[in-house]
């Protein structure tokens, strides 16, 4: 047996997605006349992607550019003369107006053009491109999709049963049998605040850094919530529990060696959940107890028992 100062819910079937995952697409209709990316790529935020034909904005910002210039001409000539009474000081503001129209213009077409491109809204790896070079793309139209894959979401469900242990903070263990024998830890960011009326679960979504990249979106996992500390507590091999009308009990062989053998003594435990082929005892056994663990029903309460290969408890083993 071993100590089980902190356990784990019973394990789940999860499923990995990403906290930030778009499909990239414009906002406006034209042509695709580049094309400054590669599938499966890594992107800044920011990063220029797709270019649409944009001559006829173009051209439109160089005359309304002209215009901007040629009012802000006009408005200085404009103080010059307000002040001595040459010119009207209606005029002077009227010419003001006419620059900040013509600066406004200039604006207008400034967001026109940025519209004609297509940027990545944050860092992350392309997808699959789906777009080609001359394609007419229509708003909406696909262009490749952003993931970032730093940080990823886990949505699994637990029975109702740990909901009073369940709550926003609380580790996770992520295994995945794409990389057998590594644990991944997240940490409980939301809980469904309903309960499933078919299944009776409680829906968890767990924040899971990924910055190795090792966990992809879409993959399943198997996640168990590592329950708080539990002092005191043991885990034993199942088989090692007899259960009858009296309650849960172990065979403990006791004696000054009892890894070597000693005398059988009937113990009754306070059992706790199972944790896989193990059950957490929460009472009756101390560290380092040797306890049978099978062949009970060949052993008499008292008899002298001897002993190959006992393996006692370590204390503050997990």
């Amino acid at each position: 047996m071993r100590s089980a100062f902190s356990r784990m819910s019973p394990d789940a079937v999860g499923s990995l997605r990403a906290v930030r995952e778009v499909t990239l697409s414009p906002e406006v209709a034209g042509r695709v006349s580049a094309i400054h990316f590669e599938a499966g790529g890594q992107v800044g935020s920011g990063a220029l992607l797709v270019q649409l034909f944009d001559g006829p904005e173009r051209a439109d910002r160089r005359a309304a550019q002209a215009k901007a210039a040629f009012a802000g001409i006009q408005v200085a000539r404009s103080q010059e003369l307000a002040p001595t009474g040459a010119e009207p000081r209606e005029t002077l503001e009227q010419r003001r107006a006419d620059r900040d129209q013509a600066a406004a213009a200039v604006q207008q077409i400034d967001a026109r053009l940025i519209q004609k491109q297509v940027r990545a809204p944050f860092a992350g790896v392309l997808g699959i491109r789906r777009i080609n070079l001359g394609q007419y793309l229509n708003p909406g139209d696909a262009v490749a999709t952003l993931t970032a894959l730093d940080n990823l979401f886990v949505d699994f469900a637990l029975p109702q049963q740990e909901l009073n242990r369940l709550k926003p903070g609380s580790t996770v263990i992520v295994t995945s049998d794409a990389w057998p024998g590594r644990r991944f830890t997240a940490m409980v960011n939301a809980i469904e605040p309903k309960i499933g009326e078919d299944t009776r679960n409680v829906t968890v979504q767990a924040l899971l850094p990924n910055g190795d990249r090792a966990l992809r979106p879409g993959m399943y996992v198997t996640a168990a919530l590592e329950l708080p500390l539990q002092q005191g507590a043991l885990l034993v091999p199942a088989t090692a529990i007899q259960t009858s009308a009296q309650g849960d009990s172990i065979i403990v062989i006791r004696g000054s060696n009892a890894r070597v053998g000693g005398r059988a003594e009937i113990v009754p435990v306070q059992t706790g959940r199972r944790v896989g082929n193990d059950v957490v005892v929460t009472s009756g056994l101390r560290a380092g107890d040797v306890i049978v663990t099978e062949g009970q029903l060949r052993v008499q309460p008292g008899a002298e028992v001897k002993i190959a290969g006992a393996i006692p408890a370590k204390q503050g083993e997990r």
